[in-house]
C-alpha cells in the first residue's frame, strides 16, 4: 500500500506539472540525427521553477531550447522530505510518458538517476551538480562554484565597511561547502582580518534549507544584528529571506546561481550588489542541443571560470568601482596563478 501511495503521489505530481502550461511545449519539433523528435523530461529539485535561483537557471536553459530547437518538454518537481522512491518514480513517469532525454536538476537525484538509468539504458540522462551516478547513458554537468564564489567573496570584502561579512548555506553538504570555501578564500585574499560568519539552514537528509525563506531571513538577521554588512547566500529559494533581512537592516547581499538583481522580488533587488552566476542554463541548453544533433556524450562536463561556466554579475552598477580588481582576480584564477580551494 505504501509503494502504491508513493507511485500515485508521483503520478499526481507529474500530472500537476503537466497542467502548468510550461510542459508538452513544442515548436517545429527538433529531431535527432535518427529522425526522432527530441522529448525532454525535466525533473527539478525542491523549490522548482520559480525559486529565482538554481531551478530557474535550469528552466531558462529549457525555455531557450524550446524556443530555438522546438523540443517538447515535460516538467516535474521534487517535494520536500519525500522518499527516494518518489524521485525514482518521477523519473520513470517521465520516461513512460515518452520523454527520453531526462535532466535531473540537483545532486539529490544522483541515487535515483543511478537506478533508473540502469533500468533504461536507451534513455539519455543529464545529472546536474553530481558525479555520484555514472554510466554510458549519463552526462554529469558540474561547475566550479568555488571559483565564482571567490570573486563575490572578494567583492564582499572590498565593499564591506564594517570588515564583517556572512555566508548562509542552504544545506550542509559538500557541494554547498564549495561555495563557502571559495567565498572565504576571496574575502581573505582582500583582507585576512575580515570576520566571516557561516551558518547552514539544515543538515541532510533535511533539504528544506533550499526552500525556506523564513529560515534564510532568521539566519541573515542574526548576522546583520551581529555586525555583518554583507551576506552571501547559497541557499536556493531560501535566499529570498536573506534579501528581506538585508533590506530591513540596511545591509548588502549577494545572490547566487542566477543574476538575482534581475530575478528577486522588486522590493529587495536594490540590496543585491552582485550574484555568483552559475550558468546551469548554458549546461542544460548544451545538453539538449547535443541531443537534437545526435551527439550525446557520457561523462563529466565541467563548467569552470575559464569555460565561462561561472562568473559574477554587475547589474545595478553597485560594484562598478571594484570591477577592475575583480577582473584581475578572475584572470589570475584562469591563468592558474590563484588556486581556489574547494573545501573550507
Amino acid at each position: 500500500m505504501k509503494v502504491a501511495a508513493v507511485m500515485s503521489a508521483a503520478a499526481l505530481a507529474l500530472a500537476a506539472c503537466g497542467d502548468s502550461g510550461s510542459t508538452d511545449t513544442s515548436g517545429d519539433g527538433a529531431t535527432t540525427s535518427g529522425g526522432e523528435k527530441v522529448k525532454v523530461g525535466m525533473a527539478y529539485d525542491v523549490g522548482g521553477r520559480g525559486d529565482q535561483s538554481f531551478n530557474d537557471a535550469a528552466a531558462a536553459g529549457l525555455d531557450k531550447a524550446k524556443a530555438e530547437l522546438g523540443v517538447e518538454a515535460k516538467e516535474a518537481t521534487a517535494v520536500d522530505k519525500e522518499p527516494e522512491s518518489a524521485r525514482e518514480e518521477r523519473l520513470q513517469q517521465l520516461i513512460d510518458a515518452g520523454y527520453t532525454s531526462i535532466i535531473a536538476v540537483g545532486f539529490a537525484y544522483a541515487p535515483s538517476v543511478a537506478k533508473v538509468s540502469k533500468a533504461n539504458p536507451d534513455v539519455h540522462f543529464a545529472l546536474v551538480d553530481s558525479t555520484d551516478a555514472k554510466a554510458d547513458n549519463i552526462t554529469n554537468l558540474t561547475f566550479a562554484e568555488h571559483e565564482g564564489s571567490f570573486l563575490v567573496g572578494a567583492a564582499a570584502a572590498l565593499k564591506s565597511q564594517k570588515k564583517h561579512v556572512g555566508f548562509v548555506g542552504g544545506v550542509g553538504v559538500d557541494l554547498i561547502k564549495k561555495f563557502e570555501a571559495g567565498y572565504k578564500a576571496g574575502v581573505q585574499a582582500v583582507n585576512k582580518d575580515i570576520k566571516i560568519d557561516v551558518t547552514y539552514l539544515t543538515q541532510p537528509p533535511d533539504f528544506s534549507g533550499f526552500g525556506d525563506p523564513a529560515k534564510g531571513k532568521t539566519a541573515a538577521e542574526g548576522m546583520y544584528q551581529g555586525g555583518a554588512d554583507v551576506v552571501y547566500h547559497a541557499a536556493g529559494g531560501s535566499g529570498g529571506g536573506v534579501f528581506t533581512a538585508a533590506k530591513a537592516a540596511g545591509g548588502m547581499a549577494i545572490g547566487v546561481d542566477s543574476d538575482q538583481a534581475l530575478t528577486a522580488a522588486p522590493e529587495v533587488k536594490d540590496v543585491i550588489i552582485t550574484s555568483m552566476i552559475k550558468k546551469v542554463d548554458v549546461a542544460v541548453y548544451d545538453f539538449i542541443k547535443a541531443e537534437s544533433e545526435g551527439a550525446f556524450k557520457a561523462g563529466e562536463q565541467v563548467f569552470d571560470l575559464k569555460a565561462g561556466g561561472v562568473d559574477y554579475s554587475t547589474t545595478g552598477g553597485k560594484i562598478d568601482d571594484i570591477k577592475a580588481k575583480l577582473d584581475d582576480y578572475k584572470q589570475q584564477i584562469i591563468d592558474g596563478k590563484i588556486t581556489v580551494p574547494s573545501k573550507p
